[in-house]
């Protein structure tokens, strides 16, 4: 009997349900090799950054950045914690499940990935199909992601094992989906199995990316259609998608994991604060060490950060899971690799592209939970406001 037959799994209803985590969004791929863990780690980012539109957040008039976390479930090819300067990071065990790894200063972006549980980076995962099940439903029921107002799952290519236990098991919560393609005929190709696969399962689609559209010259920064143009726009309205735009190569976002640890390494041995998340310098040392002294010494950015203690307020979390995550303040804050990735991302000329892009899939976002809760379906964590 599938989970779905089952009903829905308490353990991920818990972390899932009742409010916790108000929107899933899953990035598909019928094609490997199209940028698809890239896509989800930047429009993660992107989201993070982003105000919440009205209608998809509750009544409330607050004006916080949203709480995201990314969930990486390509088993097999992990790279979520590489992208996002995470390596080498490893999972806290509490007394309520696993606690997330967190990328920034605040606490607002988490990520968690099996990468997390290898010994290297270039540990091989040979598993099975239901080793595979166990691991995902482990990651949905035992993570303590607390209160989210977004959930990203970066899938592997093709519909497989994982994309079958996946939508058994998030049914319930009634996740949507983005498509990633680019504009060569063979991944269109690709994308339309994956297509097929979401009108069979019922899963709802926000819309579909165009991905590597051309190749952005770092001197003159003129475009040049490498691969071609248009395919993702063009097989989005044959198919009935929404088109939510196409996104160029730019040399610039590839060097981003090397530049930003020159720059974290740099700033180390000068003895500079790391920079936070609004790209100003924070200082993360107790006293200032003579500079001479430091840069004599090897330097480890991928330490993890303690977390900035966040401001009382009155309107401090209600719910208690979350506000024992907070009050966890040995649970590390990110690196300074990961802290001066993310600025690194910030900078890029690629994130304002990312940034229109992810409001258009929060529109999306939006307008799906709305004809949830139109349609008055009753279903657990159906409509999480």
């Amino acid at each position: 009997m599938s989970a779905s037959q089952q009903g829905p799994d308490p353990k991920i209803v818990r972390r899932l349900g009742n409010g916790r985590v108000k929107n899933i969004i899953i990035v598909l791929s019928g094609k490997g090799g199209v940028g698809k863990s890239s896509v989800a780690a930047q429009l993660a980012l992107s989201i993070s950054e982003t105000g919440m539109p009205p209608s998809a957040t509750s009544s409330s008039t607050s004006t916080a950045l949203p709480k995201v976390g990314i969930l990486d479930v390509d088993l097999t090819g992990p790279s979520i914690p590489r992208m996002l300067g995470l390596d080498g990071q490893q999972i806290l065990q509490s007394s309520d499940g696993w606690v997330p790894v967190y990328a920034d200063r605040e606490q607002r972006l988490a990520v968690m990935s099996v990468g997390f549980l290898l010994k290297s980076r270039n540990e091989s995962v040979v598993w099975r199909g239901p080793k595979k099940n166990a691991m995902i439903k482990q990651f949905l029921g035992d993570v303590r992601w607390g209160e989210l107002d977004y959930l990203i799952i970066d899938t592997p290519p093709g519909t497989s094992d994982e994309h079958i236990s996946l939508l058994e098991y998030l049914r319930p919560f009634s996740p949507t989906a983005v498509l990633v393609t680019t504009p060569q005929a063979v991944s269109l190709a690709d994308n339309l199995r994956s297509l097929d696969f979401t009108r069979k399962v019922g899963l709802p689609l926000v819309g579909l990316i165009e991905n590597m559209s051309g190749y952005v010259c770092p001197h003159c920064e003129e475009c040049t259609n490498v691969w071609g143009r248009g395919g993702g726009e063009a097989l989005a309205a044959r198919e009935g998608l929404k088109f939510l735009g196409r996104i160029p190569i730019d040399p610039g976002l590839v060097r981003v994991l090397d530049d930003a640890k020159e720059e974290a390494i740099k700033r180390a041995k000068e003895g500079a604060p790391a920079r936070g998340d609004d790209g100003k310098e924070t200082d993360q040392r107790p006293a200032r060490q003579a500079s001479v002294a430091a840069m004599e010494v090897d330097v480890d950015v991928t330490q993890p950060l303690p977390p900035t203690p966040a401001p009382t307020s009155a309107a401090a979390p209600a719910d208690e899971e979350t506000r024992a995550i907070l009050a966890q303040t040995t649970t590390p804050a990110g690196t300074m690799l990961s802290r001066t990735l993310l600025q690194r991302y910030r900078d890029s000329k690629t994130f304002p592209v990312f940034a229109k892009i992810a409001a258009q899939v929060l529109q999306g976002v939006a307008e799906h939970s709305r004809r949830i809760a139109e349609e008055g379906d009753s279903g657990v964590g159906m409509r999480r406001e």
